[in-house]
């Protein structure tokens, strides 16, 4: 694995966080109240503006693709914790312990990230940013097939695989993308 690998990922990682942290100071855990399709949804609208963007070559709002990978990673991590702790109608988680359900998800995504980079070698370097795009579309369809099919699969892997993998690609297009702007 490249030595910068792992320090590039937590940095990536950090920025989401805070973020993360900053919304619900802002906003709470309002997130608590969406049910999965409604967070596939928002994955979809995220991911298809950052295509839209790459197919365009430029934004007309002031956010370009480094802010939808982020909310990418984000509403997967939410995602992750709605499918461990189901739906609830109300706020019910106070900032320490959303941290703390973040926290557990991204190591177990950085895990799985280093699993997977040693066995394919880190492809995801050679890939173009496009292709990840593409690729976490595609995984979102996946999702939508998966809800569709109330959550039954018969070989496939389950949501939960998806959001990881979205998690994946995003902060790999943000590690390119920072390598682009240096």
């Amino acid at each position: 694995m490249n030595s910068n690998t792992l320090e590039q990922y937590d940095e990536v990682v950090e920025k989401c966080r805070n973020i993360f942290q900053n919304k619900i100071s802002d906003y709470g855990t309002s997130w608590r109240i969406m049910r999965p399709s409604s967070i596939t949804d928002q994955l979809f609208i995220k991911a298809l503006r950052v295509r839209t963007i790459e197919e365009a070559g430029y934004s007309k709002i002031d956010e370009g693709p480094e802010e939808e990978f982020m909310g990418l990673i984000n509403y997967c991590v939410i995602g992750l914790i709605q499918l461990e702790m189901g739906t609830e109608d109300e706020e019910d988680l106070d900032l320490e312990t959303s941290l703390h359900y973040y926290n557990k998800h991204i190591t177990e995504n950085k895990e799985l990230m280093i699993a997977k980079n040693h066995d394919y070698g880190e492809a995801w370097r050679d890939m173009r940013i496009s292709s990840m795009t593409d690729m976490i579309l595609m995984k979102i369809k996946r999702i939508k097939q998966i809800e569709d099919n109330s959550g039954k699969t018969k070989i496939s892997e389950g949501i939960d695989s998806h959001y990881r993998d979205i998690i994946n690609y995003s902060v790999f297009a943000l590690i390119k993308l920072l390598e682009e702007n240096n």
